[in-house]
């Protein structure tokens, strides 16, 4: 998968041409609304015609197949396609293999240098008796190699919306986390309309895991978890409600977002952790928190300091760091999760907590602000795609920040008021894909499911298998 940044002067079948491929393939892929409408800066996808094929109208996965020369069960178990009946315009299918016309000059490791792959699974792939004898002109075939990743997927919509996006997408995740259950002062836990939602993750072969939360009236709720970690009689009911919850809907695991913790209740909260994993592993369930983005361990703050890392990643079986929020709605305009700070949050992390034990949060939406910004006012909440509609709207050019590895631009409404936003893009998505690498972490938990955002879909699924 290519990312192209468009350029003045630039169009689809002009930037097609150069890529080898069709207009269609980058029009669909992206979600174009109007593929003679580029905005200069605007990140495109562009699939690989060798091994990559966006799903037009009228296509099956077995005609792909068929396209391709591609077995049509192997295509469907390396997509992790449950329903190839589902196929949606704009869905990424990438090939288990490609075949490569070798050139003069050729040899097994610079083939398998250029694509990736090492030499054994190439020599597999073809049964190759000699590595040294492979000759102009002869075609192999280069085995697509994918990193395995986990990934979770928050949602906040119960509708039938968010079932059917949780349909559509539910092949790119490990994890959906329904938010939320909120605890009670009385240690029982709140409704939520997620029998959909279960559902639908079960058809998709994904988790869901129970969130459960301090959130009360929009808000977290210190008094509230406070009650509940001070007091073991409370917390045993707790327990015993989460169970009950669990059997009852089908979850399979817990994950626990307690914010704004009083700091006296930092070891409160690990011991609480203690006793619930002591009585859900048991059980076959796992259990796993949501931590504040801190940069050292003494990091001073109602948010961090009972968020204890190095205790949490000892005992949960995953952490998920919320790395984002750095640019929030009632803040200035910014990133909402630049690739520097997001860094030094990992820095720290990785010292205290295996790297295998992490989720790195990444956001799937940006923010729309009014400036010059005035403090007690709040950003507007933006889908990338809601991002590049008001770009094109004010006919204003797309900017990057290379620091913060992430586009915004600015532009005057009809009122003559000037707003910054700041956004995700195919770009800035891979360098958050790159951490990720870099680190060795477990994977990626997005925060939130309902942006429009086609490009991450296809950019995470051209690189990584997803684990279920």
């Amino acid at each position: 998968m290519n990312i192209y940044v468009v350029k003045s002067g630039d169009s689809l079948w002009s930037i097609a041409s150069r890529y080898g491929t069709d207009v269609n393939q980058i029009a669909y892929g992206n979600q174009l609304k109007n593929p003679n409408i580029l905005i200069i800066g605007q990140s495109l996808l562009i699939p690989d015609p060798l091994k990559e094929y966006i799903v037009q109208p009228g296509d099956t996965l077995y005609n792909i197949s068929q396209k391709y020369r591609t077995d049509f069960n192997e295509l469907k178990a390396f997509n992790q396609i449950s329903d190839p009946s589902s196929l949606f315009v704009g869905q990424l299918i990438v090939m288990p293999a490609f075949l490569y016309t070798v050139k003069s000059g050729d040899t097994l490791y610079t083939i398998s240098y250029n694509y990736k792959v090492p030499i054994q699974e190439i020599l597999n792939a073809n049964d190759i008796p000699n590595p040294s004898l492979i000759y102009p002109n002869e075609q192999i075939r280069i085995p697509n190699s994918k990193r395995v990743t986990e990934v979770n997927a928050y949602t906040t919509r119960t509708d039938n919306e968010g079932v059917a996006e949780v349909n559509g997408l539910g092949s790119y995740f490990t994890y959906l986390s329904p938010f939320t259950h909120s605890i009670k002062e009385d240690g029982s836990v709140t409704e939520l309309n997620d029998n959909g939602l279960i559902s639908a993750a079960y058809k998709q072969n994904v988790d869901p895991l129970l969130v459960l939360t301090n959130y009360v009236d929009g808000k977290f709720n210190s008094d509230l978890v406070a009650t509940i970690l001070r007091n073991e009689t409370l917390q045993n009911t707790l327990i015993s409600s989460i169970l009950k919850k669990m059997e009852t809907k089908g979850y399979k695991g817990l994950n626990i977002d307690f914010e704004y913790v009083y700091p006296e209740d930092r070891e409160n909260y690990n011991s609480f952790l203690r006793r619930t994993v002591s009585a859900l592993k048991p059980k076959g369930y796992s259990v796993s928190t949501a931590l504040a983005p801190k940069i050292k361990g003494d990091q001073k703050g109602l948010l961090y300091e009972a968020h204890d890392y190095k205790a949490h990643g000892e005992i949960v079986d995953f952490v998920v760091l919320m790395t984002y929020e750095w640019g929030w709605a009632g803040g200035k305009p910014w990133a909402i999760a630049p690739i520097n700070e997001v860094k030094k949050v990992l820095d720290y992390a990785v010292t205290v907590i295996p790297s295998r034990k992490i989720l790195m949060g990444t956001p799937l939406y940006g923010r729309d602000w009014k400036v010059p910004w005035v403090d007690g006012t709040f950003a507007k909440t933006v889908s990338p795609h809601g991002a590049l509609d008001l770009a094109s709207k004010y006919g204003v050019r797309i900017q990057y920040n290379d620091q913060y590895q992430s586009p915004f631009f600015t532009y005057w409404d009809e009122n003559g008021q000037q707003h910054e936003v700041w956004f995700e893009d195919a770009r800035s998505m891979l360098a958050k894909q790159k951490v990720l690498d870099d680190y060795q972490l477990r994977g990626l938990s997005y925060w939130v499911l309902g942006s429009a955002f086609p490009q991450n879909w296809l950019l995470q699924h051209s690189r990584y298998r997803v684990m279920k």
